[in-house]
C-alpha cells in the first residue's frame, strides 16, 4: 500500500517556522559577537608581564542586552518545536534538531553568565 504524497506546497506555516529557525540562529551568532566584547578579557601571561591591565568583569550594558537577544534566540527556538509538534504528523517529516540543539545550548550559555558574574561579584 503506497500512500500519495497529498501535500503540494509548503503553507504559511512552515514559512513561519523557517524564518523563525533562520532568525533564532541569527540572533544566536549576534549574541557570539556581542559576548566577545561584554565578557571578561583573558589574562594571558605576556599581559602581566608587561603590567597591561585587563578587564576582569562583564561589561553591564552588554550584558543586559546578550541576556536579551540569548532569550529571543531560545524563545524562537521554543516556537520552532512547538510549531513543529503541531505540523509534523508524519514520520517522513524531518525531525528538526536544530531547534533543540539551539535551545539547549541558548538556555545553557545564559545559565553559565549568570553563574560567571556571581562568581566575579563575590570576589
Amino acid at each position: 500500500m503506497s500512500r500519495n504524497e497529498r501535500r503540494n506546497a509548503a503553507d504559511v506555516w512552515t514559512y513561519i517556522l523557517r524564518v523563525l529557525a533562520v532568525v533564532g540562529w541569527i540572533l544566536f551568532i549576534f549574541a557570539l559577537y556581542v559576548s566577545y566584547y561584554a565578557a571578561p578579557e583573558s589574562d594571558y601571561g605576556l599581559l602581566r608581564y608587561h603590567d597591561i591591565e585587563i578587564r576582569k568583569f562583564w561589561l553591564a550594558p552588554l550584558t543586559g542586552y546578550l541576556y536579551i537577544i540569548l532569550w529571543l534566540s531560545a524563545l524562537s527556538s521554543y516556537f520552532c518545536l512547538i510549531l513543529d509538534k503541531y505540523r509534523s504528523r508524519r514520520k517522513s517529516d524531518n525531525m528538526h534538531f536544530n531547534h533543540l540543539l539551539l535551545l539547549v545550548v541558548t538556555i545553557a550559555w545564559v545559565s553559565f553568565i549568570l553563574v560567571q558574574i556571581s562568581e566575579t561579584k563575590i570576589i
